[in-house]
């Protein structure tokens, strides 16, 4: 694969329940190396997209390449170089921890045991457990630990930590995720769909927002936060009544007027300027504060 190639191509893909269509001209590009961020609400389309790049469901109409290939016409070609970690996981209950992985393991070219053993002690797994015995967020550890100890290309995550305790989440997300991309720069990928945008923030490089089956907003995050931002001013007495067409949102309480903007900041500020308040103050939009500004 080239350096610039994409990993994941999804063109005017459509995909239907019957008459319902969960997911409806839908186009994105992941490249190579890039952390990708996939949100939208329940019901927007996420999961039904990642099953289509999995071969999971078949879409109805558009196409899906992943690593250049067709996942339905190379389905072992696409899965071998890929791991997967669902919003809900489940093994077979007689086996234990230590079964598991190792019957994991026998399906795959690469296993690191060194980073199998590290992120056992880190999750405080019982190799000995029975997978019955363990509770939704201990399984939920144990289908992450095989999928980074694969050392995939690609890394595809729905919902990874709904089960996790907020510490072990924070965790994992920092140094797991973050450690199996440094390991390999450049050639390691993640797509991970989420409703935990806030704990992702530095690691996301781009991002698409679905809404309806449809990407309602696509864009790299610097870019994204470059262009959405809050404005705060602040005037000696009561804040004017001004209207402020190119703002998303604006929000006046007293003597204190908010603006939420998606580009046009410059213009603004100058009109704000202009009104010679006492303070005026300007601050980038986290990966959440955009997904609910570009909702709205």
């Amino acid at each position: 694969m080239n350096q610039d190639q994409s990993v994941i191509e999804v063109t005017h893909m459509v995909h239907k329940y019957g008459r319902t269509e969960a997911v409806n001209d839908l186009s994105l590009r992941v490249g190579r190396g890039k952390c990708y961020g996939f949100f939208g609400r329940n019901g927007a389309g996420k999961t039904t997209t990642i099953k289509c790049l999995l071969n999971l469901l078949r879409p109805a109409a558009g196409s899906v390449r992943v690593f250049g290939l067709d996942p339905a016409r190379d389905e072992v070609g696409v899965k071998s170089r890929l791991a997967y970690v669902p919003d809900y996981v489940a093994f077979y209950p007689w086996m234990t921890v230590r079964n598991v992985l190792d019957y994991l393991a026998s399906f795959r070219p690469r296993w690191n045991r060194r980073t199998e053993s590290e992120l056992l002690g880190q999750f405080r797994l019982d190799p000995t457990q029975k997978a019955r015995a363990l509770s939704r967020g201990q399984k939920t550890q144990l289908a992450l630990t095989a999928a980074i100890c694969a050392e995939p290309e690609l890394l595809v995550l729905d919902e990874p930590t709904s089960g996790l305790d907020p510490i072990v989440r924070r965790e994992f997300i920092q140094t797991v995720i973050g450690a199996y991309q440094e390991a390999d720069p450049g050639n390691r990928t993640v797509f991970v769909s989420t409703h935990l945008i806030s704990e992702f923030e530095g690691l996301i490089d781009e991002f698409t927002i679905i809404e309806g089956g449809r990407a309602a907003l696509t864009l790299g995050a610097d870019e994204a936060r470059a262009r959405y931002k809050r404005i705060r001013a602040r005037f000696a007495s009561e804040a004017p009544a001004v209207d402020f067409p190119q703002a998303k949102q604006v929000r006046r309480e007293g003597r204190e007027l908010e603006l939420t903007v998606n580009g046009h900041s410059e213009e603004i500020l100058e009109r704000l300027r202009a009104l010679a308040p006492e303070e005026l103050t300007t601050e980038a939009l986290t990966l959440e504060e955009i997904f609910v500004a570009a909702l709205k």
